[in-house]
């Protein structure tokens, strides 16, 4: 049985533009445990929260902490998707998309948030394996997104950099902690 190598951080020429603001906030030396232990601490962090504190907004036009998390895992599918494509050599440029048109259709807020974390639960499985499944070669692949150059690696320390991004903010904003 072959053992898994650690998917080590990108280096700086595999991203550009704002997503070097998620690598660094990855801040890990393997993806796969730091994706294994941003989901720990994330869903920790909001099971056992109150309707109440899963519904707050610390200003009126923020999303809830419900929106929050579903937002994380627009972002994940959307990121695991171009990791897929680019992966598999497709030199397709890919479009960006609009976060903020997202959520009203979404309806984060009427879900209960163990429906949430479920879905979480399901999809965080499914990046890891995806992740695991890509050798040298696959990680190293490159293609365009929103106008970026990104590799593979990349996209996915950007997926848990902008999952620990979110978890700061629900600690300081919305739980004050």
């Amino acid at each position: 049985m072959q053992t898994q190598q650690a998917i080590t951080p990108p280096a700086a020429e595999e991203y550009n533009g704002y997503l070097g603001n998620y690598v660094q906030q990855a801040k890990t030396d393997d993806l796969i445990e730091g994706l294994t232990a941003s989901y720990i601490f994330i869903t920790g962090l909001v099971q056992g929260l109150t309707d109440e504190q899963l519904l707050y907004r610390y200003q009126p036009e923020k999303w809830s902490i419900k929106e929050v998390m579903v937002h994380v895992m627009d972002v994940e599918r959307i990121f695991t998707y171009r990791a897929l494509r680019f992966a598999r050599q497709d030199k397709t440029s890919l479009p960006g998309f609009d976060e903020n048109a997202y959520m009203p259709p979404a309806k984060a807020d009427v879900r209960d948030i163990n429906s949430i974390i479920a879905e979480y639960t399901s999809l965080r499985t499914a990046t890891i394996e995806l992740f695991k499944s890509f050798d040298e070669e696959a990680l190293q692949q490159r293609g365009m997104a929103s106008g970026l150059e990104v590799s593979v690696r990349a996209l996915g320390y950007v997926i848990l950099g902008h999952e620990v991004h979110h978890q700061k903010v629900i600690q300081e904003r919305y739980l004050k902690r």
